[in-house]
């Protein structure tokens, strides 16, 4: 009797063993996790509009950077004055995890050229056919730059109680002026719910650029009548870029009605 309980025993003992490695194994592989919660995870990319736009401008590339697995955000650009509307997407990127591709359209260009307070988790910059200002330039500034802009001669003032004004473009000119090689039928819509960008907004002074410290990739619009191709050109390779592509007979509006060609280059910077 005393030897079957003492062979009891000893199995009681080594089966106690073997689940405490077990135990011991599994807490290191979670301390492991734990220490790398971001290891192998896309970066999120988040999606700034310029004037005369609204977050829906993005919904072709959002739907195909989805389709590739990426976390995609249209951040709605307050369009009042470039460090307002920066400080606006450095609250926004408060909230998302992890690392950040920016991606600004036109005016969106010179507030992500802003980003600040959030700047340590912006892993990448995208400039769409988009203002990628130096320290003290302003974005009606660098559009009268080179010859092409055609934009001051379709817009609509409406005053503002402070003495400033917002500008639209005139529906009627929305079409040829901005997305001329998207369908009438939705440029219509486009110019129904263009979103207003102040005067004083396109004239303030950028800060210190973040494109000095973060790596940039420029998409250029071969047609573009709000910010010239040459101007759009100057500024990729002021800036550095990694990569310029110019998407030839491409509209202001190039990521409605080029939004492959986007997608592909933002799939790059975020590498």
């Amino acid at each position: 009797m005393h030897t079957l309980t003492h062979r009891v025993t000893a199995r009681v003992t080594a089966l106690l063993a073997v689940l405490v490695a077990v135990v011991v194994a599994g807490l290191g592989a979670s301390t492991a996790v734990a220490a790398h919660p971001t290891a192998g995870k896309k970066p999120t990319i988040v999606l700034v509009h310029g004037a005369f736009a609204d977050g829906s401008s993005w919904t072709p590339v959002i739907e195909r950077l989805q389709r590739q697995g990426f976390t995609a955000v249209a951040v709605a650009n307050p369009l009042r004055g470039v460090r307002a509307d920066a400080d606006a997407l450095d609250a926004r990127l408060a909230g998302i995890d992890g690392p950040v591709v920016l991606v600004g359209h036109s005016y969106g260009g010179a507030v992500i050229t802003n980003v600040k307070a959030r700047a340590p988790k912006v892993k990448a910059l995208v400039y769409v056919a988009a203002f990628a200002p130096a320290e003290g330039e302003a974005a009606a500034q660098l559009a009268a730059k080179y010859p092409g802009s055609t934009l001051g001669e379709t817009l609509a003032p409406v005053p503002l109680p402070d003495g400033s004004q917002d500008l639209y473009i005139k529906p009627s000119l929305f079409r040829q002026q901005f997305a001329a090689d998207v369908p009438a039928r939705e440029t219509a819509v486009m110019a129904s719910t263009q979103r207003p960008v102040r005067d004083a907004a396109l004239g303030e002074a950028s800060g210190a650029p973040s494109w000095t410290s973060i790596p940039s990739w420029f998409l250029l619009a071969g047609a573009d009548k709000n910010i010239p191709p040459q101007a759009q050109e100057f500024m990729a390779d002021r800036a550095g870029s990694r990569a310029t592509v110019t998407v030839e007979g491409a509209s202001h509006a190039v990521a409605v009605s080029r939004p492959d060609a986007v997608v592909k280059l933002i799939a790059r910077a975020a590498g």
